[in-house]
Parts: C-alpha cells; structure tokens; sequence
C-alpha cells in the first residue's frame, strides 16, 4: 500500500515528484481558470483581493514544469490560517507557511503526480513580486527564453533537489523582478 505522502522524507517526496520541464501548453490557462473558478467558490465568504495566475505556465512560449501556480492574495484583516484551512478543507494539502505565507497544493498521490497539479500561494494584499516578474518576462520574450535556457540547464542536476533548483534561479528571478518594479511602479499596489 506505501507510505502517506506525510509520513515521506523530504528525500523520498523529491525521487517521487522530480523536476521535469514540458513544452508551454495552452491548456495551462483553461486549468488556471478552472482552479481560479474553484478557489473564488471556496473563498466566497473571505476577502479576498486578487487570484492570479504566476509561475512558468503563466509565461507563453517557455518551458516549465507541468503545474499551475497561483497567487492568492487576501485583505490584510482576514485570517491567513482560517483561509487556509478552509482550502485545506477542500482537497489541498498545505506544504509550508508562517504568518504571512501559505503553500498549498493539489494533485500530489502516493502514485505521483495526478493530471493536473496546482501549487497555491497564500499571502497578504502586496506580497506579490511573481506579478512583476511574469508580466516582464511576457512583456520581454528575450528575457523569457534567457529563463527558459537557465531551467533547461537545471533541470536534469537538480531533478531530485527541488530545494537545489529553486535557490539556482533566485538570482535571475531577483534581478528581473526589480527592474520590473522600477518600470511598472505600483502596478499591482
């Protein structure tokens, strides 16, 4: 029967979910509208702010990893962990958080990877630099396939080492997503 994803070390979690990277596919944006659909469902009783569509899926033409992200963003006065739990209710599993930062996802099994997989980004109101990022990048296809050729590169070294991968491309990340703040100001604000 296998062990609960729960009861995994970090290690086996990561040889049964590796990094592996696909062609942009268009039907990224239908699941996005359909967990988008979902998720306003579920919050209808919350405020919340915006829910929007972020990570490698949301940037046409690149490669990435077949999951969807997406950013929920909440008022300042509602309760980050009432929000989530209410999430977790429906489905999700939450993979980390503090106060001010929850991570979900749905579509992990004891099997693998399920059809379609969401990973859900919980923040307060602002706390969305993946905003500025993605609309640079699409705004920037040269800087799009910069992007897309530093995952590739990562991708096989870091197949079993999510952790890896993520911190490899932080620098990249951080230095796009500031000049797009420097262009578009409080575009999300």
């Amino acid at each position: 029967m296998g062990k609960e994803l729960s009861e995994m070390t970090l290690e086996e979690l990561w040889e049964l979910f590796p990094i592996y990277l696909v062609q942009h596919d268009d039907k990224w944006l239908d699941s996005y509208r359909e967990i988008e659909a979902t998720i306003t469902n579920l919050l209808a009783n919350y405020h919340v702010e915006r829910i929007s569509h972020i990570g490698s899926t949301a940037i046409h033409g690149i490669w990435a990893k077949n999951i969807v992200d997406v950013l929920i963003e909440i008022s300042e006065n509602a309760d980050i962990e009432e929000v989530a739990y209410t999430i977790e209710r429906n489905g999700f599993i939450r993979m980390s958080g503090d106060m001010k930062r929850i991570s979900l996802n749905k579509g992990y099994t004891k099997e693998g990877f399920a059809d379609k997989v969401y990973h859900i980004h919980l923040r307060y109101t602002g706390d969305n630099d993946e905003l500025y990022f993605r609309d640079y990048l699409n705004e920037h296809p040269n800087v799009a396939k910069e992007y897309e050729a530093l995952k590739l590169k990562l991708w096989k070294k870091y197949e079993h080492n999510r952790d890896a991968y993520t911190d490899a491309k932080t620098d990249f990340i951080h230095r796009w997503t500031q000049e797009a703040r420097k262009i578009y100001g409080n575009r999300y604000c």
